[in-house]
């Protein structure tokens, strides 16, 4: 069976709470593996917000990547979900990382999809966790393992703005 990799990420009521829920209910879509610890994160793009909780986690599924990215945002709706603005607070995101070792672009009149996810490599709150779950992981498209990405973030980074829960 395919495995996706999620994010996962909330800012609004209890963001802790909100992944648990979330995490409870991709159970509609497939079978939940291993979650990786939840991080506290600085808000991106649009500071004036609260802080995020994140994690990431692996999903055994059936459904291909497009029925699989419509079935979250379903759930992102389902959740409480409403829009806002791009990089705005929300309750919950649910997003796809990889879907096995594929590189995949479709774009259908409702969404457009990416994968891997267009920039793991930049985000700390995406591969401190994964690099909990997936260290050696190769990334399809940079060749290269979770865990040196990580590395090579932090470098340029300087300083950690991410901490565990």
């Amino acid at each position: 069976m395919p495995q996706a990799i999620l994010a996962l990420g909330s800012n609004v009521g209890n963001p802790k709470e909100n992944l648990d829920r979330a995490i409870a209910a991709l159970k509609s879509v497939g079978t939940v593996g291993e979650v990786a610890p939840y991080i506290v994160s600085k808000p991106e793009g649009y500071a004036y917000q609260d802080d995020f909780v994140n994690t990431v986690l692996t999903l055994q599924t059936q459904l291909a990547p497009m029925p699989l990215l419509r079935a979250l945002k379903q759930l992102e709706k389902d959740l409480g979900r409403v829009p806002t603005f791009h990089n705005g607070p929300r309750v919950i995101d649910l997003d796809i990382l990889f879907y096995d070792d594929k590189v995949i672009f479709e774009d259908a009149d409702d969404y457009t999809l990416l994968i891997p996810h267009p920039r793991i490599a930049e985000r700390e709150f995406v591969l401190k966790p994964l690099s909990y779950i997936l260290p050696q992981f190769i990334h399809p498209k940079l060749k290269q393992p979770i865990y040196l990405l990580y590395r090579a973030l932090m470098k340029k980074k300087g300083t950690p703005s991410c901490q565990i829960l």
